[in-house]
């Protein structure tokens, strides 16, 4: 057995540096010399480390050899070989959901929780004229209480936790529940940062949906994105404009729904998802048919044979089986993957602050609607204990004044920057076994931030059930 480091992430800044210190390697330091040398390894018998080093050594070749490979053969898994690490700063919280619903890259976003926030905020190009001021009053108003509410909720905590309060090492974490409440009247304008990891193929898909974004910030996320790598990788991200079918699809469907009168607005405008977790589906008969993976993969018995020898255990014998599947069980063990062959939908209700979280979790399907205001919001209960809940609702609803006159001069897309970390959005989830049993482990802890905590609470409930 041989193992060669083929590569690995290098800071920029650096391969600027080795760049003008040794102007011959130029060409040579881009990611896809690692595409073309793994893409002919199928065909090639010399070792790939051989192939790697040809590879850099004809930059040209391996770029024809790329283009070839991926957009005329059709193996885009070779553009996946080419990973890039990006800093985005400055965007707003609404972009920063547009970017993360792409499942297959790697974020790590600056925290609300551990860092006081400013007035930094994206003031939406679209805006004209008086309507940008009237929106930046309205998000100095937002910003105002956020600052007041963390200097009362941090005395709040303090007092309510006097003997975690005792230990100075827990002084951070007490500020950071004052933080992650009080950040609930903030917008969706608000800038956020982060770091993400993503293969050429994934950020060829984010381009070309960015490019079909009603969002102009989305729209030059993407440009921004594609200017940095269109000169270093051009032969693994090359169509990035979006086609008939990004920019029109949903649109296309809506219109047909409105033709058919089935539309929401139809019913007043009112939502009827009153409860913030809806069971909507389930597999049926799950237990049996994740005991019948379990022993498929145990045996040489067929699918449907594994469902013949269940019949003949009894409930014990069926548990037993189960349990044996979690023995020694430690913290950083993900349970078994036939547990992915039992699946729950869930329609849920939740603010922003919550869905900023749950979006984390890449390995469910989730599909959610805009903002507005019929959803309602959601207040912390510390800030009604603190003697804030009427002004909250006050500068919440100021919020949706705003909101609606945005929404019928520009677009709905456009008015969802004013709305608040305490607007509710409808979510579908479809979620299996194994990434519950995730979810719950990390959103039902201890530490976990109290609104997620009660809506994985609920999502567990309707399983056990």
């Amino acid at each position: 057995m041989k193992i060669f480091l083929a590569g690995h992430n290098v800071d920029a800044d650096l391969v600027k540096e080795i760049k003008s210190q040794n102007p011959g390697l130029k060409d040579k330091l881009t990611p896809e010399t690692i595409s073309a040398a793994y893409a002919r390894i199928s065909r090639d018998p010399r070792p790939v480390n051989e192939l790697r080093e040809l590879a850099r050594n004809e930059v040209e070749k391996s770029r024809k050899s790329n283009s070839t490979i991926i957009f005329e053969m059709g193996h885009s898994s070779i553009a996946e070989h080419a990973v890039f690490n990006f800093d985005i700063i400055g965007i707003s919280r609404l972009a920063i959901e547009e970017l993360e619903r792409c499942r297959l890259a790697s974020y790590t976003e600056k925290s609300q929780r551990y860092i006081t926030l400013t007035d930094d905020y994206v003031i939406p190009k679209e805006l004209k004229g008086a309507d940008i001021q009237k929106f930046k009053e309205t998000i100095l108003i937002q910003n105002a209480l956020y600052q007041e509410l963390f200097v009362n909720l941090k005395g709040f905590v303090f007092k309510e936790h006097e003997e975690l309060a005792k230990d100075e090492k827990n002084h951070r974490t007490l500020e950071g529940w004052a933080k992650e409440d009080a950040r609930y009247i903030t917008a969706l304008a608000t800038q956020g940062q982060l770091g993400m990891t993503v293969n050429a193929r994934t950020l060829e898909y984010m381009l070309r949906r960015f490019s079909a974004s009603d969002l102009l910030e989305v729209r030059e996320l993407g440009e921004k994105l594609y200017e940095s790598v269109k000169d270093i990788a051009p032969s693994v991200v090359k169509y990035t404009a979006a086609t008939d079918y990004d920019l029109s699809n949903y649109k296309n469907i809506k219109k047909i729904c409105d033709g058919f009168n089935i539309c929401r607005e139809t019913t007043g405008g009112v939502s009827t998802q009153k409860d913030s977790v809806k069971l909507v589906s389930y597999t049926e008969k799950m237990d049996d048919k994740i005991l019948a993976a379990i022993i498929f993969s145990t045996t040489q018995l067929s699918y449907d044979e594994t469902f013949e020898r269940i019949k003949t255990l009894n409930e014990q014998q069926k548990e037993d089986i189960l349990k044996a599947g979690f023995s020694d069980l430690k913290l950083y063990n993900s349970v078994l993957r036939e547990f992915e062959f039992g699946d729950f939908v869930f329609e849920l209700n939740v603010s922003s602050a919550c869905f900023g979280q749950l979006k984390r979790h890449r390995l469910c399907t989730i599909i959610s609607q805009n903002y507005d205001i019929d959803g309602g919001i959601e207040i912390p209960e510390s800030i009604k204990r603190v003697g804030y809940e009427k002004i909250f609702r006050d500068i919440a609803k100021k919020s949706e004044n705003l909101y609606s006159y945005l929404n019928e001069k520009y677009s709905a897309n456009v008015a969802e920057y004013i709305l608040t970390n305490s607007h509710r959005r409808k979510v579908l989830i479809k979620i299996n076994a194994r990434e519950l049993y995730h979810l719950s482990r990390l959103r039902d802890d201890a530490h976990a931030q109290w609104d997620i905590k009660n809506i994985t609470e609920k999502m567990v409930d309707f399983a056990k059930k």
